[in-house]
């Protein structure tokens, strides 16, 4: 079958452009190999900064139960700690609950959503052949690739951060604790950064990278939970006292932070398939809506007449993913590995504590602005 967009992948980013592009007529299919719902490895905090967007679309996350978070702990692997309000603040809802309903929604648009394991992408006569494990590929004129931080396309491809070295971990689970709901915690430790806020089910979401070299270290996650990030008194609290939910935490291997390019092949990248922001800096999940928004605008123009060829269609998409990014992506690098030199980072934390102020302005460098409910 032939449709006017596929997309790849079925993460935030996938599923919001599914949406908006449904919801404005355009026939979709979105290919996605795991069945909804499901967890994943995901920090679970979002900035207020989609709201608009979201609404837009026709989806409240507080419909749902999200938790309005306003305030910001940030600590050490010493325990020294600074708090603030977030310029915008947040809400926090587990990938469980925001993949379901936005699946569900895009469906109710007329989106078709399909649970198979894409093998290939070949782009031929400026058509794209979508190849699962069916016999005939699907067609379409147009491909999003939503396809998350590592993929088995991104090496067929022979994408260029392929080739580097991952030298990153990522562990989660929800815990049962008495954790403030209106904030979110993020807590370094020697090796690694961990995230902490409440989602939807009053649980208390527990997300963390870890630096493979030294995690590998230690016998089982519990162990190198126990002797490494409980070092830190905000995490000792939590995996001495909080109670986890989850028969064992979720793992993903090989995290890449390095560079992306927005167009690949010809599709247009989106969330960490373009761009994956360090946690302690950001937040993924506001980028990935974000650079929905900007692919399927786009789509549409180029579907509209109003942008005229492929080329002029990736290279506007290149550049408004660049210029809304670049900034987000490099202030993230950077104050990451401020923080993983220790006494540095000790000393950040006292001139933090100095001048407090400065702190919220930190947080504005990697949140962008409230979006526009801009859907054409």
């Amino acid at each position: 079958m032939t449709y006017d967009t596929i997309i790849i992948g079925g993460g935030l980013a996938g599923l919001t452009s599914a949406v908006h592009l449904s919801k404005q007529g355009l026939s979709v299919l979105l290919i996605e190999k795991n069945e909804y719902p499901k967890h994943k490895v995901c920090g679970e905090y979002i900035s207020n900064e989609v709201l608009p967007y979201l609404n837009a679309l026709g989806f409240d996350p507080f419909e749902f139960g999200a938790k309005k978070i306003t305030d910001f702990t940030l600590s050490t692997n010493k325990s020294k700690s600074i708090s603030a309000k977030l310029p915008f603040g947040g809400f926090g809802i587990s990938r469980y609950c925001i993949d379901w309903e936005l699946s569900k929604l895009a469906k109710q648009y007329g989106a078709e959503i399909l649970h198979e394991n894409v093998i290939d992408i070949q782009f031929k006569n400026n058509q794209f052949k979508v190849y699962t494990n069916q016999d005939e590929p699907y067609l379409s004129e147009l491909v999003i690739g939503s396809f998350g931080k590592r993929s088995n396309l991104d090496i067929k491809m022979e994408r260029e951060f392929i080739q580097k070295k991952t030298p990153f971990l990522g562990i989660k689970a929800h815990y049962k604790g008495d954790f403030p709901e209106n904030t979110v915690g993020l807590h370094n430790f020697v090796g690694g950064y961990c995230g902490i806020s409440k989602v939807e089910t009053d649980l208390v979401n527990v997300c963390y990278i870890a630096d493979y070299k030294s995690f590998k270290k230690h016998k089982n996650i519990e162990d190198f939970q126990q002797k490494v990030l409980s070092k830190n008194k905000y995490l000792k609290e939590v995996f001495e006292n909080y109670e986890m939910t989850f028969e064992k935490p979720l793992t993903i291997s090989q995290v890449s932070f390095s560079s992306k390019q927005p167009v690949e092949n010809h599709i247009l990248m989106c969330g960490d398939s373009a761009g994956m922001i360090h946690p302690l800096a950001g937040n993924g999940m506001s980028m990935a809506i974000r650079a929905a928004q900007m692919a399927s605008l786009r789509i549409l123009k180029y579907k509209s007449g109003k942008i005229k060829s492929r080329a002029e269609l990736e290279k506007e998409y290149t550049k408004v993913w660049n210029k809304e990014f670049s900034v987000r992506l490099k202030s993230g690098h950077i104050i990451a590995r401020l923080f993983r030199l220790g006494l540095i980072s000790e000393i950040i934390m006292v001139f933090l504590k100095t001048f407090p102020f400065i702190l919220p302005h930190v947080i504005k460098k990697t949140h962008g602005k409230p979006m526009k409910a801009e859907l054409e």
